[in-house]
C-alpha cells in the first residue's frame, strides 16, 4: 500500500522507479474504479449531490474544496482540475473526489473522535494504519511537540485542547474531518499519536479511502515543519 500512501500525501512521482508492470497494473485498477464511479455518478442530480456532499454548484459543475485547494468537477464529463492551477489533478485524487461524492449522504459531522479500529472493518487493518499514520507522527514528533504545533498552524489546523496534549482538527473535505493527536515522551513513557476520525466519516467514504486520507494528513504534517 505504499505507493497509494505517497499518493495520498500529495507525493505525485511516489511511483516513479517502480517496475512498469506494477505501475500499469496499479493505472488500469483505477481506471476501472473511475469509470464504475463515472456510471453511478451520470444519472445522479447535481443540486442534490451538491446538498449531500458540502459541494457548490458553479455553472455546470461543482466545486469543492479537498485539502485546502479549490477544485472543480465538470459535469456530465466529470473531468476535475485545480481552480487556481488550472492543472487536471491526479489520478488518485480524482478516485478520491468521486468516492466522496458518490458515498455523499448529507449525514452531519457527529462531533465526537473515534479512532480507524471504531470504521467498518476498522479493527483488522488498524495495526497496519497506525504503522503509517500515527507511529510515523510519534517518532517525528514525540520529543519536539513544538514542530508539530508548527506543522499544523501551516496547514490550518484547529487545535483541539481536550482531546490530548497536543491535537489538531483538520478537514480535507467538506464533510470528512481528521484529527492528529500526540501525546509527547518523557523519561517514562514513549511518545504516542495517532489519527483520528470524526464519527461520521464512514458516511462519505470507505474505510480504505480514509485511511489513505488519514496517512495522508501524517505525510503532509512530516512535511510541513519549518526546518
Amino acid at each position: 500500500m505504499s505507493g497509494l500512501t505517497d499518493q495520498a500525501g500529495g507525493e505525485s512521482g511516489s511511483i516513479e522507479g517502480r517496475l512498469e508492470a506494477s505501475r500499469e497494473a496499479w493505472e488500469q485498477s483505477m481506471t476501472r474504479r473511475l469509470e464504475s464511479l463515472g456510471e453511478s455518478l451520470h444519472g445522479r442530480n447535481l443540486g442534490h449531490l451538491a446538498a449531500l456532499s458540502g459541494a457548490t454548484i458553479e455553472g455546470s459543475g461543482l466545486q469543492l474544496i479537498y485539502w485546502g485547494r479549490l477544485v472543480r468537477i465538470t459535469w456530465p464529463q466529470l473531468t476535475i482540475g485545480d481552480v487556481e492551477t488550472g492543472e487536471p489533478c491526479s489520478m488518485f485524487d480524482c478516485a478520491m473526489l468521486l468516492y466522496y461524492l458518490d458515498m455523499a449522504d448529507g449525514t452531519e459531522l457527529a462531533d465526537r473522535w473515534i479512532g480507524f479500529r471504531e470504521l467498518p472493518d476498522g479493527a483488522f487493518y488498524n495495526q497496519a494504519f497506525q504503522g503509517y499514520s500515527g507511529n510515523l507522527l510519534a517518532r517525528r514528533f514525540g520529543e519536539q511537540p513544538g514542530a508539530l504545533q508548527a506543522a499544523a498552524r501551516a496547514m490550518a489546523g484547529a487545535r483541539l485542547p481536550a482531546l490530548a496534549p497536543l491535537g489538531f482538527a483538520f478537514q480535507p473535505l467538506p464533510r470528512i474531518r481528521l484529527a492528529a493527536v500526540l501525546w509527547p515522551g518523557d523519561e517514562d513513557f514513549a511518545a504516542r499519536a495517532s489519527i483520528l476520525f470524526d464519527a461520521s466519516s464512514y458516511h462519505y467514504m470507505t474505510t480504505d479511502g480514509l485511511a489513505l486520507l488519514g496517512s495522508g494528513l501524517a505525510r503532509r504534517l512530516l512535511r510541513n515543519p519549518p526546518n
